[in-house]
């Protein structure tokens, strides 16, 4: 599959485009702050159609630019315990985060919730551009954290690369780390819970993308991660 990622500007969280191939639809996933002129470039460079908009978690960094991604026709993908969070995610920032929006963009943020929003649950199939998508919940970051996985990889692989599969992984695991759980809405307990019954049930061969820093295997985590060593 065709997969292009980058940085968002505030935050560094990680914008997934995903797609069959070249000149298709395709799926991007956690449209964040400052993304939207990237996110233009590389669309009109593939020459992809966005079908869907999907978000492992509601918090800001992961969401910001997800109503003018969508822009009224397409569907905003998020588990059912995090949709509360895209009424207003801007109440939680605090002058120092509003501040720091100021200085990258030269005005105070704004907010609209997206105008097509789609539950999704636990262990459901997500049928996208062409895709498949498997949700799992993974609460522990927020509530309503998700976790989704692809029976493919991205293309441009090297050759020695022992991958068949892959998992977008959000704020629940990231290379050598996990997803913080002293926010509002995060809980340690969930989190352990999460990673027990999903993340290290997920195979040796699966190429982890996650929402900041670069990616990494399940196999390097499970070896390396002191998070899941600990469990």
């Amino acid at each position: 599959m065709l997969t292009a990622s980058f940085p968002a500007t505030v935050f560094g969280t990680n914008c997934y485009v995903i797609a069959p191939g070249q000149g298709q639809e395709c799926v991007i996933v956690d449209p964040g702050i400052g993304v939207l002129e990237t996110l233009r470039e590389a669309l009109a460079e593939l020459k992809l159609r966005p079908a869907a908009v999907l978000l492992t978690h509601g918090h800001i960094d992961h969401i910001y630019s997800v109503t003018p991604v969508c822009g009224g026709e397409i569907g905003a993908y998020i588990h059912t315990d995090d949709h509360y969070r895209l009424a207003d995610p801007l109440s939680s920032l605090g002058p120092q985060l509003v501040g720091m929006f100021e200085q990258e963009f030269g005005k105070q943020p704004t907010w609209t919730e997206p105008s097509e929003v789609v539950e999704i649950c636990d262990h459901e199939t997500l049928q996208l551009a062409g895709m498949t998508f498997e949700v799992r919940h993974t609460p522990g970051h927020t509530e309503g954290s998700v976790i989704f996985g692809i029976d493919d990889i991205p293309e441009g692989l090297p050759a020695e690369a022992t991958v068949s599969s892959t998992v977008l992984s959000g704020d629940t695991l990231f290379a050598g780390s996990i997803g913080r759980t002293d926010l509002a809405g995060g809980d340690g307990d969930a989190m352990t819970r999460s990673l027990l019954d999903v993340v290290l049930a997920l195979p040796d061969s699966a190429l982890v993308l996650p929402g900041h820093g670069p990616g990494t295997t399940m196999a390097r985590e499970r070896a390396t991660n002191p998070y899941l060593q600990n469990l």
